[in-house]
């Protein structure tokens, strides 16, 4: 019998019970479905971590202290107090002209901020115009912090497109308005162009005041929480953040490098992290998606077996007219095979549309992963091949004579 014949025949047998057939390439529909649809979702993430890292700007070195200690208990890193207005000052002086294109010291900390009778629990940032440069931040209207409003310590603010929908609604303009965070008065100046960023480091939910009034009338500290570098390349990132590290250990009589009370971190650093993590989380959901096509896969053996078994003195009919065994194992396996790959296909269109549908809800850009798809067929057809050959070989070793006894 030709292999023409025999597919012909096979999808004939499997249009004949077309409930047994859906219920059997069910299994394998879900399971490639969601294996497609979780793979994309987690590149999505991936793609929208990484454009929103980028946003913070290019060719990027972040200095923080070194974790805070209370007696045996150490704090998280980023919680000392190590870092001050003058190491960054000192930063700006040896490398200015060299690899180092701009220097920003930044005094972050969350408050409570109010406008009227609204209210918002967001990231207040003490900045000095160098910021802009660094973090890329454009302004949608007004201006941002100047040189001036830094030296005299003005009272003056720059809002995340957010924050402007928080404290004084959407489509507002705030300019000249008055806010006030921890019972200081502060007039808006500006508004900030939208990132599209979410979560704790949302760059469109905060709130930038001069640097010298954060520390001194906002929260009475004499230190700051980061230093940004912004490196001239992507070539001497690895020189500069050298560079740094030896000026403050010198800067902060340290000796021992292993002794830092201090971290750089560059944008490949925060990104390779954010990557690993989402990476991770998208191989365990599609891990666990997977076991489906498992199930799937037994359910087709389980369908296969009950076939064997009502055809049983069809078997034995074309044994004794002289069909051999490779022809009986054929006819099985490509049954198997027609219904995984029929499943797959379907699983993929599933996968693909819903991949769709939840990045557009939940705002992430739409990634849909080739390697994934080619994957998922492949593994159908192997799924049908591995699970298929069970039930084709129990059927090819039916003695012709027991077969056409079978009632």
């Amino acid at each position: 019998m030709e292999y023409s014949e025999i597919i012909t025949e096979a999808i004939t047998t499997l249009t004949v019970n077309k409930l047994r057939t859906g219920l059997a390439t069910l299994g394998i529909v879900i399971g490639i479905g969601s294996v497609i649809a979780l793979v994309s979702l987690g590149q999505s993430s991936q793609q929208a971590v990484s454009a929103q890292i980028q946003s913070l700007g290019s060719n990027l070195l972040t200095v923080i202290p070194g974790a805070q200690s209370s007696g045996f208990v150490r704090g998280a890193a980023g919680g000392g107090t190590t870092l001050t207005y003058e190491d960054a000052q000192a930063l700006m002086t040896s490398f200015e002209g060299t690899n180092v294109k701009n220097v920003s010291p930044e005094y972050s900390s969350r408050s409570q901020i109010t406008a009227g009778r609204n209210n918002t629990n967001t990231q207040v940032v003490g900045v000095t115009p160098a910021y802009a440069e660094v973090r890329k931040v454009s302004m949608e209207t007004g201006t941002f912090i100047s040189q001036r409003d830094v030296s005299a310590m003005t009272k003056v603010a720059v809002l995340g497109p957010q924050a402007v929908t928080d404290l004084f609604g959407q489509g507002t303009n705030p300019i000249g308005e008055s806010i006030r965070i921890r019972n200081n008065s502060f007039r808006v100046i500006g508004v900030t162009v939208s990132k599209g960023g979410t979560g704790f480091q949302n760059q469109d939910d905060m709130v930038f005041v001069p640097l010298t009034t954060a520390q001194k009338q906002l929260f009475g500290a004499k230190n700051i929480t980061s230093i940004s570098v912004e490196a001239t390349n992507e070539n001497v990132m690895t020189q500069v953040q050298d560079a740094i590290g030896y000026l403050l250990l010198t800067r902060h009589k340290l000796s021992d490098p292993t002794q830092a009370d201090f971290s750089i971190f560059s944008q490949n650093d925060i990104l390779g992290a954010a990557s690993q993590i989402t990476g991770t989380f998208t191989a365990l959901l599609s891990g666990i998606a997977a076991i489906s096509l498992i199930v799937g896969g037994i359910g087709i053996m389980n369908i296969m077996l009950v076939t064997v078994t009502e055809r049983t003195r069809e078997i034995g009919l074309r044994k004794a007219l002289g069909a051999k065994k490779k022809t009986i194992i054929a006819q099985f396996l490509i049954e198997a095979v027609i219904l995984t790959l029929v499943g797959g296909l379907i699983g993929m269109i599933i996968g693909v549309i819903a991949s769709l549908i939840i990045a557009r809800a939940i705002n992430l850009p739409s990634v849909i992963s080739l390697r994934a798809i080619v994957l998922a067929i492949v593994v159908s057809g192997g799924i049908g091949i591995l699970f298929g050959w069970y039930p084709a070989k129990k059927a090819s070793d039916l003695q012709p004579i027991e077969a056409l006894r079978y009632e």
